[in-house]
């Protein structure tokens, strides 16, 4: 299936785990992989609430049972101007969605990340910029395009805790902040959610978040990307590509939008 896969180098297992943006546990790279060893993820549950027909509060194992797994290669591009390729382990979003039977009024999806402050110790900072729980969402059709994913593993393991362990979201169109990690709400509403980094600093994070070169963040150009494994001083800059090069399948989505409004 071309759509799920790409021949591009498979970044390592190791930079892949020991490389992340996992702001519960601290802001360096390393912080997750060093202390995320703290989060319970066993037994993990997943509240489902809002505009559908079977809400309520689901084990990780109800969640998949009916599902099968199945492999994604992906691109991640995140924000801050680096991308991995990454095999991942799950099931298409859109069929988890279709358990829950969201209603007419479900026109987006709303997702919250485990708080918990004793394991977390990100979470206990006194320096966070971050209102905790840490918040994303898509619009419904987003959220059940084919290339949505709900992740539980990668590279033939279960999701590593920095990672995201147990389930973490994977949309390869959009910069990796939006792939929201440890996730245990689930709300589908009829009003655009608020997102963690829109909160924060809504001139440089837009709602939409999609890959585009033609947009910089106001202090960083989006052209270009640092595909690692690799320094910052490295040559291994590569052009970074319009919806992450999923264009294909997602530009239909933002047909008539101003792209460059609706970062």
């Amino acid at each position: 299936m071309p759509d799920f896969s790409t021949d591009e180098e498979k970044t390592p297992f190791r930079d892949v785990t020991h490389y992340n943006n996992f702001y519960e546990f601290g802001t360096g790279k390393e912080d997750p992989s060093r202390y995320a060893g703290e989060m319970v993820v066993d037994p993990w549950s997943v509240t489902v609430e809002g505009e559908c027909d079977r809400p309520g509060t689901y084990s990780i194992d109800d969640l998949v049972k009916p599902l099968d797994y199945e492999e994604r290669i992906y691109r991640l591009r995140c924000v801050e101007a680096w991308s991995m390729v990454i095999p991942w382990i799950g099931i298409p979003l859109a069929d988890l969605i279709k358990r829950f039977e969201p209603n007419s009024r479900a026109k987006y999806v709303y997702f919250e990340t485990l708080q918990d402050p004793e394991h977390m110790r990100g979470q206990r900072s006194v320096f966070s910029t971050i209102d905790w729980p840490y918040r994303e969402g898509l619009r419904m059709d987003e959220a059940m395009n084919e290339l949505s994913f709900m992740a539980f593993g990668l590279y033939g393991k279960a999701l590593p805790k920095q990672n995201g362990a147990p389930m973490r979201l994977v949309v390869p169109w959009k910069y990796g902040f939006k792939s929201i990690k440890s996730i245990v709400r689930i709300r589908f509403q009829e009003t655009q959610p608020e997102t963690s980094w829109n909160m924060i600093a809504p001139q440089e994070y837009g709602f939409y978040s999609n890959v585009n070169p033609e947009v910089d963040h106001p202090r960083w150009s989006q052209k270009r990307e640092r595909r690692l494994p690799s320094s910052l001083l490295s040559t291994n800059w590569i052009d970074t590509r319009k919806f992450n090069g999923y264009g294909e399948q997602v530009a239909h989505l933002y047909k008539g939008m101003d792209l460059k409004k609706y970062y």
